[in-house]
């Protein structure tokens, strides 16, 4: 069975969005490497008017998904074990070592909030982990679905036909990408580095090496400190023997 994401949202329509385009949309549409649900939320009100939410709680403002309603619409399908999240700006942030993990899975399921967000019951009693993409907040949680199930079918086997492509990408090891260049060799006064086109093998992975370790460096300090903790844990982070005891 392919990879299976099952979207809950209110916005259906919202879908398949990019992912119906380029390889991942060839994927999904004529090679069925992987399969794409929704599941319209509507569906499941209770309420004679169809309504999916209520106050909050102890006042304020907005509206809150009722957690029978995402209980009901989450019961009407069979996960088969896939892992369930709900995508929330308080939730913890998206990493490639999730998205790994969910990827060896038969598929996710993913609960697009809006408002003021789901009644918190509803994620507990029914396991939801709550993942972020980002330090910002959005108006709903369609489009950070989409950037989850892209993360995940890229890594189905079949989906980006070489999966070399993907052992040097940021995230991987713990560092970011390096930068790529193509032809022409000069563009606007600038040229590609004399190294690329050294055809010296060796060289140019030290090259690329080094670029990443800067980049992470000045870009992402974070990731820099965890990739240097890591490399104390392995041993010498400069000459990777292993410590002395």
């Amino acid at each position: 069975m392919p990879f299976t994401a099952t979207v809950l949202t209110m916005f259906p329509d919202a879908f398949p969005g990019p992912l119906g385009v380029s390889m991942i949309g060839t994927a999904w549409k004529e090679q069925d490497l992987w399969r794409l649900e929704t599941l319209d939320i509507r569906a499941f009100s209770k309420d004679k008017r169809g309504f999916l939410d209520d106050t909050p709680a102890g006042g304020g403002a907005g509206a809150v998904l009722k957690a029978d309603v995402i209980a009901s619409a989450l019961d009407s399908l069979e996960a088969d074990g896939r892992p369930l999240l709900y995508m929330s700006a308080r939730g913890r942030p998206l990493t490639q070592a999730r998205v790994r993990e969910w990827s060896k899975a038969p598929g996710i399921v993913v609960l697009c909030g809006r408002f003021e967000g789901v009644d918190q019951r509803v994620l507990d009693a029914r396991g939801f982990e709550e993942i972020s993409v980002g330090d910002a907040v959005l108006a709903g949680g369609e489009a950070a679905a989409m950037v989850v199930i892209e993360a995940c079918v890229r890594l189905a086997p079949g989906v980006l036909g070489n999966i070399e492509s993907t052992l040097e990408e940021s995230f991987e090891d713990g560092l970011l990408e390096h930068p790529q260049y193509t032809r022409p060799r000069t563009f606007e006064g600038q040229d590609i580095p004399e190294v690329l086109l050294s055809g010296d093998h060796k060289k140019i992975d030290q090259w690329r090496r080094s670029m990443r370790e800067e980049t992470t460096r000045e870009r992402r300090p974070d990731l820099w400190e965890a990739h240097l903790a890591n490399q104390q844990a392995k041993g010498d982070p400069k000459t990777g023997k292993p410590k002395e005891k």
